[in-house]
């Protein structure tokens, strides 16, 4: 089938079958970025950089059940927004999915794949992992989401991303792009607290 270059774009919710058809064209593409894993350090220079965590509750049982929701994309804020595929089973590096969003009365596909996995003990428990762009997405850049418990067993939903806009339509919606990214981060955040005040 043929290969996308460009983000998916409709007036009407893509079906299963072009969700799923678009993630397999996209699987042998290369990242759109040259700063590949550079979440793990410094910002590199010409990207917009975003670092936001919020405390999401208190205790193991909270850092695991926020763990298991990071596994199963419940970070990204239904109905708007949509991970495929989800299973939990299958995040690791190399992973290709599509991000499906909707906003101004469009939907559209971004594809993604992801960098590597964190899973630490020390200094900080640490578990997450980061995604980064392929050709066919409207930003460049990548996003790394943690669920960190510190040593006074608070849990921490954490958030850091570099990115900058792909396509001239994105560049000239800047203002808006920004609205929808600020809006994904409070219903994203908003979501994960939730779950730490969920009875296990």
């Amino acid at each position: 089938m043929p290969v996308s270059q460009v983000p998916v774009w409709s007036f009407a919710r893509p079906s299963q079958t072009v969700i799923d058809a678009f993630v397999a064209s996209q699987r042998d593409q290369p990242f759109s970025y040259r700063e590949v894993n550079q979440t793990k350090g410094a910002p590199p220079f010409d990207y917009r950089y975003d670092d936001n965590q919020v405390e999401i509750g208190s205790g193991d049982a909270v850092f695991r059940r926020a763990c298991e929701a990071l596994n199963q994309w419940k970070m990204f804020p239904a109905p708007w927004t949509k991970i495929t595929p989800d299973d939990p089973a299958t995040i690791r590096p190399g992973l290709v999915v599509a991000m499906l969003a909707q906003g101004y009365g469009l939907w559209w596909l971004n594809a993604c794949r992801v960098v590597y996995v964190v899973n630490e003990a020390k200094p900080v428990r640490v578990f997450g992992f980061a995604y980064g762009t392929l050709a066919a997405h409207v930003e460049q850049g990548e996003e790394l989401f943690t669920i960190e418990q510190w040593a006074d067993g608070t849990v921490w939903y954490r958030v850091q991303a570099f990115s900058r806009p792909s396509y001239w339509p994105v560049r000239l919606a800047r203002p808006w792009a920004r609205r929808l990214q600020r809006k994904f981060l409070r219903d994203s955040q908003a979501a994960m607290r939730q779950l730490g005040q969920t009875p296990a």
